[in-house]
């Protein structure tokens, strides 16, 4: 199952039999918002905090998954998920609603194929016949933590994202219809000593770049293997700088194949300068727009390469610099799988 120095290829295939997408009113203007399982009309989502509202997010995309399935929640054998806020309390706030056995996951904004490519690893080797992975982020209660409360009114610069109040959620069986989860390929903590918190693309260019490079060379496969290669949330700076950083080491990754879902969620109206971000970015574009998209036959194959900056306000405050990482699972449809 390992196949050069850090890919996992799963030779059982871990199908996604559902999924379950809900985000908020700003992502309901959006270029996607048909994706949405749910949409909610407001951020506090009849809770008194944004925190609590959050919490809601993610307890509705993996009820959601659940019940597409046609599966009990008594049935799930584990809950792997994770957000941005300090000891991921909305997502285990979340574990408690839905009564399944959870294992907290902390990679920043990489937490979604992090758990996924976990969920496929237990699949594949038998550990569990039914998995739910997701991640999630709300705007408000995000930016209030690495930046500034949005009613503070602060100046971004044009590099700066809009972190996604949204949560995606898949759930994964060894059996059943739908696309099948083939490798993953685990990320390294890059850290190229930038330190501005307004910059995140930037940042997590180099750790996308490395995890692409590191998961064709392992399987011995071209980028043209894939319809597209999806980043999580580099936005136009990062998406930029990692095909730059391509050309220089000379990997062939065609720019029109190669994708951002910071910069699919929203249209350029809504004005988000560099594009989307936050840990639910890559899992409701992901979960939502582009296996919609395999369900339709418009895509055969995916790579999804989830960056995170593993930074939090106390380092930012001590002057360190943003280590990052990537997780790249790679997603084919197949249908029937028995």
């Amino acid at each position: 199952m390992l196949t050069g120095q850090r890919t996992w290829t799963f030779a059982n295939k871990p199908v996604i039999i559902s999924t379950g997408t809900v985000g908020g009113p700003f992502e309901a203007e959006g270029n996607i918002a048909e994706d949405f399982d749910l949409l909610h009309p407001d951020l506090y989502m009849e809770q008194d905090t944004f925190e609590k509202a959050h919490k809601v997010l993610l307890e509705k995309a993996g009820q959601k998954a659940i019940e597409k399935a046609g599966v009990t929640n008594d049935q799930v054998q584990f809950f792997l998920a994770g957000d941005l806020i300090n000891q991921i309390t909305p997502t285990s706030f979340s574990a408690k609603t839905l009564g399944t056995p959870y294992l907290g996951l902390f990679g920043a904004c990489s937490t979604s194929m992090a758990g996924l490519a976990l969920s496929a690893f237990l699949i594949n080797a038998g550990g569990a016949n039914y998995v739910l992975t997701g991640a999630s982020s709300h705007n408000a209660a995000v930016e209030k933590q690495f930046r500034y409360p949005t009613e503070y009114g602060g100046q971004k610069p044009p590099t700066a994202q809009w972190t996604v109040t949204g949560a995606g959620t898949a759930l994964l069986s060894k059996d059943g219809q739908g696309p099948v989860v083939t490798s993953a390929t685990i990320g390294k903590v890059i850290d190229m000593g930038m330190n501005d918190p307004f910059n995140m693309g930037g940042a997590m260019a180099p750790a996308a770049v490395d995890t692409i490079e590191a998961h064709l060379n392992d399987l011995n496969v071209d980028a043209s293997y894939y319809d597209l290669i999806i980043t999580g949330d580099l936005g136009k700076i990062g998406r930029q700088i990692s095909l730059d950083l391509f050309k220089e080491n000379g990997t062939n990754v065609p720019e029109k194949n190669y994708v951002d879902c910071g910069l699919t969620i929203y249209r350029d109206e809504q004005n988000v300068h560099s594009g989307a971000s936050g840990a639910g970015c890559s899992a409701v574009v992901t979960y939502g727009h582009f296996l919609n998209r395999m369900k339709r036959g418009e895509l055969n194959r995916i790579l999804v390469v989830a960056t995170g900056a593993l930074l939090s306000p106390l380092t930012t405050q001590q002057k360190e610099s943003i280590p990052c990482i990537a997780h790249a699972v790679a997603i084919e449809y197949g249908g029937e799988v028995s």
